[in-house]
C-alpha cells in the first residue's frame, strides 16, 4: 500500500511539473497577437480580433478587432505544432463548437456532433466559399520580435459546403504539388485544400 501512495504522489508530482513546464510556453500576449496575425493576408492583420492565452492557460480575447477576421493565436501546449489560424467571423461559431467539443473531450466525435447540429439548424455555418489562413511552425525558431517562425509553412482551407469535386472540377484525393483538392466532399464541411510546396515563398 505504501508503494502505492509513493508512485501516486510521484506520478502527481510529475504531472505538475509537466504542467508547469508547458506553462512555460505561454508568450506574453503582444507576442502572441504577433504570431496569430501572421496566418492572415497582410491587409488584414492590423484589424483583426486575436484569441490567446493568459498566464492561466485559458482561451481569452487579446485584442479587439476593427475588421472581419479573427485570428487564433497557437496553442501553448504543442511547441512542436506552432499553429495559428484566421477566418472571417462567419466562421467562428464552427470553430468555436469544435474547441468546445474538444474541451469536453470530444475531439473524435466533434464533426459528427457538429454535422448533425448543422441540419438541425443549432449551429451556423456560412452557405458560400469561406476561408481560413493557416501559419505554422515550431516554437523554437519562433522571432518574438516579429511573430514569424524560421520554419514556417502555410496552408488555404476554403470551406464549401456540400460541394462535390467533380463539379469543382478537382480531385478529391491529396497531392504534394500544391494544387487544390476537396476534402470532406459533399459534406457540410467540404473544403478545397491548397499546400503550397514546402519551398514557397511568403
Amino acid at each position: 500500500m505504501k508503494k502505492l501512495v509513493n508512485l501516486f504522489v510521484c506520478f502527481c508530482f510529475i504531472s505538475g511539473a509537466a504542467i508547469a513546464q508547458t506553462k512555460d510556453n505561454i508568450l506574453p500576449a503582444a507576442v502572441q497577437i504577433k504570431v496569430a496575425a501572421q496566418a492572415a493576408p497582410a491587409e488584414f492583420r492590423d484589424g483583426a480580433t486575436v484569441l490567446g492565452y493568459n498566464s492561466n492557460g485559458e482561451l481569452v480575447v487579446l485584442r479587439t478587432g476593427t475588421n472581419d477576421y479573427i485570428c487564433l493565436a497557437p496553442d501553448y501546449k504543442t511547441p512542436k505544432y506552432f499553429a495559428s489560424y484566421c477566418y472571417p467571423k462567419s466562421l467562428e461559431p464552427f470553430m468555436k463548437r469544435g474547441r468546445d467539443l474538444i474541451a469536453e473531450g470530444k475531439r473524435r466525435e466533434r464533426d459528427s456532433i457538429r454535422q448533425k447540429e448543422v441540419a438541425d439548424g443549432r449551429l451556423s455555418m456560412p452557405q458560400t466559399p469561406t476561408t481560413l489562413f493557416g501559419y505554422w511552425g515550431t516554437l523554437e525558431n519562433l522571432n518574438k520580435e516579429t511573430g514569424e517562425m524560421s520554419d514556417s509553412k502555410r496552408r488555404y482551407v476554403i470551406y464549401v459546403p456540400f460541394a462535390k469535386a467533380a463539379d469543382l472540377g478537382m480531385s478529391n484525393k491529396p497531392n504534394n504539388l500544391g494544387q487544390p483538392w476537396l476534402m470532406d466532399e459533399g459534406t457540410y464541411k467540404a473544403h478545397i485544400m491548397i499546400t503550397p510546396p514546402l519551398n514557397h515563398q511568403h
